[in-house]
């Protein structure tokens, strides 16, 4: 094997500086600024600083702030007209950002400690509207609401309902772009005062002009609170709906189940109007049951099927239809796949829950962007799907030779590929 060196100042990740062009151009950076404010007069880099760098550092494939002194500093100095911070001053920046958590006891006496930073959520939102991928107005939006369990050894994490020290955080997601999150600790209950976090929630979406039309929940959110609060936002609700034995009694006088078939299985599906947590309005139940393959015998029921029930105010869909529409927020499942995978939410850098808040929703304001750069890029490029996780757009998209030239007193980007990244720019 022969072989050679050469001196030549080429970057691995060439398409970078595609993907800063497309932002740049939308003006997603002042904006970032604009929406956060200014730094301290001495300060040398602003917040629209923080985002680039860590969106661009997701792009290169790194992990953690401290990537770009040790890896990737070389490849986020080809931006143009961009000087690289340090890792230590992203996460100051970061933690200038945090707003206090409250500690708040439960009527059994757990403390609960929750931190819903309002002015990052707004930011959350309101770049979504820049971009485009939310739009206010319309016939409405679906909203998906859930927690998700993130196991860590933070100083201040507590122990959740996995048996694992950790966080638990809420988040609502429209379109599969995260709109709201709200920093939770291990130990509380995914029902404690989840109707003041969707208020909240609802509250910044309505100042925004955002209307939602429907809302989706798991049986986490099923309580007379949560209910009301969801009524009371969106035009119809989804919840799936806690097993008890008054609502079982209910179901097993069901005579006349319709057979369909979902995701190749057959089940059975009916309505039935009932009132829950003991009052006296009823509500539409979409039940749906199906045989279990080792025929052994509901607790509730004494039959061997499994059953599920939907609550819903939607008078219209029919019984099949809010069983499918339900089962699309499995989508949300996939956001925080991505989240932990791609956007480092395994990663967070900081030991107390105020401060990872802030990082929570920063690298979710990476991830819409980087959705935003990829529906761009994918209507110019073949090369290029709205399908693509970000490890597959590195390969296909970022992984691009490039060098730096001076032609005619112009900087000038030179690429090593016959890929046309050139459509870009028109």
């Amino acid at each position: 094997m022969k072989y050679t060196y050469s001196k030549e100042k080429i970057h691995t990740f060439g398409g970078i500086n595609f993907a800063d062009k497309i932002l740049k151009d939308s003006s997603i950076y002042e904006s970032i600024d604009g929406h956060l404010g200014p730094r301290d007069v001495r300060a040398t880099f602003g917040y629209g600083d923080l985002f680039r760098s860590y969106l661009m550092l997701a792009l290169c494939g790194g992990d953690c702030a401290e990537d770009i002194a040790d890896h990737l500093g070389g490849e986020l100095s080809q931006l143009d007209g961009f000087k690289v911070p340090s890792p230590d001053t992203l996460l100051r920046m970061q933690k200038q950002l945090a707003t206090e958590k409250r500690a708040v006891a439960s009527k059994g006496g757990t403390v609960n400690e929750l931190c819903d930073n309002e002015r990052m959520n707004g930011l959350l939102v309101g770049l979504l509207l820049r971009t485009g991928q939310l739009s206010p107005g319309g016939k409405g939006h679906v909203l998906d609401f859930d927690n998700q369990f993130m196991p860590n050894n933070k100083h201040d994490s507590k122990k959740g309902y996995k048996k694992a020290d950790g966080y638990f955080p809420g988040i609502a997601s429209i379109d599969n772009h995260p709109v709201y999150i709200e920093g939770r600790n291990g130990n509380s209950n995914v029902k404690f005062r989840q109707a003041e976090t969707l208020e909240r929630a609802y509250a910044l979406l309505r100042r925004n002009g955002i209307k939602v039309a429907h809302s989706r929940m798991d049986c986490g959110s099923f309580t007379e609170e949560v209910l009301g609060a969801v009524e009371a936002n969106s035009d119809y609700f989804y919840i799936r709906a806690q097993r008890c034995a008054a609502l079982y009694e209910t179901v097993s006088g069901i005579g006349d189940w319709e057979e369909v078939e979902i995701g190749h299985r057959v089940y059975g599906v009916a309505s039935i109007e009932y009132a829950p947590f003991g009052g006296k309005r009823a509500y539409r139940y979409v039940v749906s049951r199906e045989k279990r393959d080792d025929g052994q015998g509901d607790l509730f029921t004494g039959d061997s099927f499994t059953y599920r029930a939907i609550i819903t105010n939607n008078p219209d869909m029919d019984d099949l239809e809010v069983v499918r529409f339900y089962n699309a927020r499995g989508n949300s499942e996939r956001l925080f796949d991505e989240m932990n995978n791609d956007f480092l939410w395994k990663r967070m850098p900081f030991s107390f829950l105020q401060q990872n808040t802030v990082f929570l929703i920063m690298t979710a304001i990476c991830r819409n962007l980087y959705h935003h750069i990829l529906s761009l890029a994918a209507e110019k490029l073949d090369f290029v799907k709205t399908s693509f996780r970000l490890k597959r757009f590195i390969y296909r998209f970022v992984a691009l030779p490039v060098k730096w030239i001076r032609r005619g007193r112009q900087k000038v980007l030179k690429l090593y590929t016959d890929r046309p990244y050139h459509l870009l720019l028109e």
